[in-house]
């Protein structure tokens, strides 16, 4: 047994009784954020959800998290929801575990490291002018759905950046994701009491959308296969070249496979949902969008970013900051314990699924002034020193955090500071805009603005 204070080592988790059940798991069905939100104010740092057969231990404090992801890692496996997302998205990254997950990480490992990431802003850049382009025709007409042009983008970056492939000709990639994770928030939902094959409409869309993401890889590996790059150092030919001595076809196939589909998901939705959230709130705070504009013109002029650029770029980068504190695109951390263990002075049984919610966490009162007001000062140097670094964990935290991180504040600075420089873009008056609580926190139903000159 494991601990981070043996003194009241079996203090009991609190939080709402078992008869409320049914009522709780219909709430987060419909209402998982406000769920977390609730439970955390009136239990306070540690709560007990009781779900049927299962209990939920939800921890809700940087000692927490920073004993969860960076203490003790090794006691706490991935967990509800990233297990059921494991059907469509297999063993990649994200859901790997032990030694197969410590040799993915070493082949993605050197493709963002810091010098050869510095080298993708001009993709960035591209990208992001080509998407200033088209929003630019849609001045003055109808509304037009950003979250769908974030992901056209991101897919765009992802391909060129990372892949060295054109993703544009896969239509199909971002509404299959969102099957794979509907289907993975049903079964969590339903406890996985629902058998994978009853005809569910949810269910088929699932099947459908797994056999075209498999279509998708084996293309992609058979095009690299079939032309190699000149230098062999983007993540599909790493991935092929280190299942090449694999002796058995299948499996090598199936690694790639993994890897592949979790890395699409992962490396274009994130960014996605980040950027569709700040020109939201940008535009629900002229003031904001204002800043972001003069810096934008003052820094760029008329000129493409570079990644000279970033640093200066300092007041859009504490927008994007603020963002992701208030909209997180990985909303929960999910774990299971391998043993027991003490977490705040809490007993958790082995076994335990034990969950860390950065939504709630970077709203925390003790740790935040006015935790719900978007104020990007509040990560000016000033401002941040002293501030816990586990109060704020967008990209999670110890052996574990987001390989991708740097990569994606890149992309997002980028990107903004593009479009906010040129473009002024309005939420259609009326429109309810909500999270969407999947494996990352999105724009429920997406989100319609209009487009104007900045100007």
């Amino acid at each position: 047994m494991t601990t981070t204070d043996t003194a009241g080592a079996r203090r009991a988790v609190p939080g709402p009784p078992r008869s409320e059940t049914l009522s709780l798991l219909a709430r987060m069905a419909r209402d998982r954020l406000s769920v977390m939100t609730g439970v955390s104010q009136q239990y306070g740092d540690a709560v007990r959800l009781r779900l049927g057969p299962k209990s939920m231990y939800f921890f809700n404090h940087p000692d927490h998290a920073k004993y969860v992801l960076a203490d003790n890692p090794g006691n706490f496996v991935k967990g509800i929801g990233l297990v059921h997302a494991r059907r469509a998205l297999g063993d990649g990254l994200l859901t790997s575990e032990g030694e197969l997950w410590k040799a993915q990480r070493k082949t993605i490992q050197p493709v963002f490291q810091a010098k050869r990431i510095a080298g993708k802003a001009d993709v960035i850049a591209q990208e992001a002018a080509g998407l200033v382009a088209k929003l630019r025709g849609h001045r003055g007409g109808q509304p037009i759905d950003i979250s769908e042009e974030m992901t056209g983008l991101t897919l765009g970056v992802l391909g060129r950046a990372l892949l060295d492939a054109d993703l544009g000709a896969f239509e199909s990639i971002g509404h299959s994701f969102e099957a794979v994770q509907n289907q993975a928030m049903f079964e969590m939902m339903s406890l996985s009491t629902v058998p994978h094959w009853v005809p569910l409409p949810i269910q088929r869309r699932f099947h459908r959308a797994r056999a075209d993401l498999d279509r998708i890889v084996a293309q992609l590996v058979e095009q690299r296969r079939a032309n190699p790059t000149a230098d062999g150092d983007d993540i599909l030919s790493r991935l092929v070249e280190a299942t090449r001595n694999e002796p058995d076809p299948v499996v090598a196939h199936q690694r790639v496979r993994d890897e592949m589909v979790t890395l699409l998901l992962a490396g274009h939705e994130t960014t996605a949902s980040t950027l569709s959230w700040t020109f939201y709130l940008a535009d629900k705070h002229p003031e904001v969008w204002e800043r972001m504009h003069a810096e934008a013109v003052e820094v760029l002029g008329d000129r493409q970013p570079t990644f000279q650029d970033i640093p200066r770029l300092r007041y859009t980068t504490q927008v994007i900051q603020e963002v992701m504190r208030l909209y997180p695109p990985v909303w929960i951390l999910p774990r299971v314990t391998r043993e027991d263990d003490v977490i705040g002075g809490y007993h958790v049984p082995a076994g335990a699924d034990v969950l860390l919610c950065p939504y709630t966490l970077h709203r925390h009162p003790g740790f935040w002034d006015e935790p719900d007001t978007f104020d990007p000062d509040r990560f000016s140097p000033g401002r941040s020193s002293g501030r816990s670094r586990y109060a704020y964990i967008p990209f999670g935290a110890g052996p574990r955090v987001c390989v991708g991180s740097g990569l994606g504040m890149m992309e997002a600075t980028i990107v903004a500071a593009s479009v906010v420089r040129e473009l002024r873009l309005s939420t259609v008056p009326g429109y309810d805009v909500r999270g969407e609580p999947m494996l990352t926190l999105r724009v429920r139903g997406g989100l319609p603005m209009t487009v104007r000159s900045a100007a």
